[in-house]
């Protein structure tokens, strides 16, 4: 009888405690999450390299983040917190003209690890991609990417200027489909093999990475990023 007695009052304990864990999880998502770049509050930075500085800096309300010619810098800025799950991510993003063959990239993404990761990088892009698009001088590659679970990683064609990029992740069966747009049109979407038990932080990064392009980047390259949101659904 003892026994019964501490298997329903140590199992009430534990129903009681996981159904709290599982309200904390699902109060961890905001409702809504607007970030204008007067400042800095709720974001960190840090470089993926070997060069200490961060290149990162507000400037007339937006964010901008630089990488120097010829180097291998990777510039980041991401959120402090790791809580956001289904919903609309969106970014107004300034993408200005690149180096022809440069090797850098403008990034508005999203990342648990280095497995569940959804981007947008935009960048001058290889020749053979550039050709297979039928890019003309002036154009630039935008991927829209997922690392893994399944990889997947999309070119299109964009202009250099202001773009609107958004992630909108649907819960669809307990998986993240997923859809990709580009100043409100979709542009891609997929169906990922996780779901809202991963949890993400919110990116924006300037990077030198040589998929982008054909050779180390010919000139100092930015991005400017005037606002990020977050809006919750399910």
């Amino acid at each position: 009888m003892k026994n019964v007695f501490r298997f329903l009052v140590f199992g009430g304990l534990a129903l009681a405690a996981g159904a709290v864990a599982a309200e904390s999880k699902q109060s961890k998502s905001p409702a809504k999450k607007v970030w204008n770049f007067d400042n800095l509050d709720g974001w960190k930075l840090y470089s993926q390299d070997s060069n200490p500085n961060q290149q990162c800096s507000i400037e007339k309300g937006c964010l901008k983040i630089f990488t120097r010619a010829g180097s291998d810098d990777r510039k980041k800025a991401s959120t402090v917190e790791q809580v956001y799950t289904t919903g609309r991510y969106k970014w107004r993003t300034y993408v200005p003209k690149m180096g022809v063959g440069d090797q850098a990239s403008v990034g508005s993404w999203i990342y648990c690890d280095d497995q569940h990761e959804i981007d947008f990088e935009v960048g001058y892009g290889k020749k053979e991609v550039r050709d297979k698009l039928g890019a003309k001088p002036g154009d630039l590659v935008a991927y829209m990417t997922t690392q893994a679970h399944p990889f997947s990683s999309v070119p299109v064609l964009v202009k250099p200027g202001w773009h609107t990029f958004e992630i909108d992740l649907s819960n669809k069966d307990g998986k993240y489909h997923v859809q990709w747009l580009i100043d409100g049109k979709v542009r891609h979407s997929l169906t990922q093999t996780f779901g809202p038990e991963f949890a993400f932080h919110i990116y924006c990064s300037v990077e030198n990475l040589k998929f982008l392009g054909d050779r180390p980047a010919s000139q100092d390259n930015y991005g400017l990023f005037d606002k990020v949101e977050y809006t919750y659904h399910d």
